[in-house]
């Protein structure tokens, strides 16, 4: 602490501020802090996938859609190049999926490889309407749906 002694002029009031308690203020916030943010920074060990891109080998009886937002916040889904309503493209899935399980030989045929459905979805496309596309695929059977993006140039990526 710091002791003013008389001097000269008694009368005069001292000018120095006493930042002793300002800087004990601090440290204590500061011991504070160090202590607390740990605490609040929780987090769980997750080890997540490593990612690589893989070509994708395009098969005949795989679903290609292609979906866009129609700017007014709907969505606009392609089966291939034709446009198709939520309700078509749950027609169209589950007649494709009954198609091809029939022509590998039925539900209980040894190696029936049901196929997939890939989906293109533009950088600006709302998310509900990927997901309500997901979701539909998924109504209709697909086991498998995946999505479609372009690589960098300059060959494989690592994502890791």
């Amino acid at each position: 602490m710091a002791i003013s002694v008389g001097g000269d002029s008694a009368d005069k009031p001292m000018s120095d501020i006493n930042t002793t308690p300002l800087v004990d203020v601090m440290l204590v916030l500061l011991i504070i802090f160090l202590i607390a943010v740990p605490v609040v920074l929780q987090t769980i060990k997750v080890k997540l996938p490593d990612v690589k891109f893989d070509p994708t080998t395009t098969k005949p009886e795989n679903v290609s859609l292609s979906i866009t937002g129609d700017g007014n916040g709907g969505c606009k889904i392609y089966w291939n190049t034709t446009q198709v309503t939520s309700a078509e493209l749950l027609d169209r899935a589950v007649a494709k999926l009954k198609l091809e399980i029939a022509r590998q030989g039925g539900p209980n045929a040894p190696g029936v490889e049901l196929p997939e459905a890939h989906i293109r979805g533009d950088v600006n496309t709302p998310y509900k309407c990927v997901g309500g596309a997901i979701f539909q695929m998924q109504q209709a059977g697909f086991a498998k749906v995946g999505f479609i993006s372009e690589p960098p140039p300059g060959g494989n990526v690592e994502r890791l």
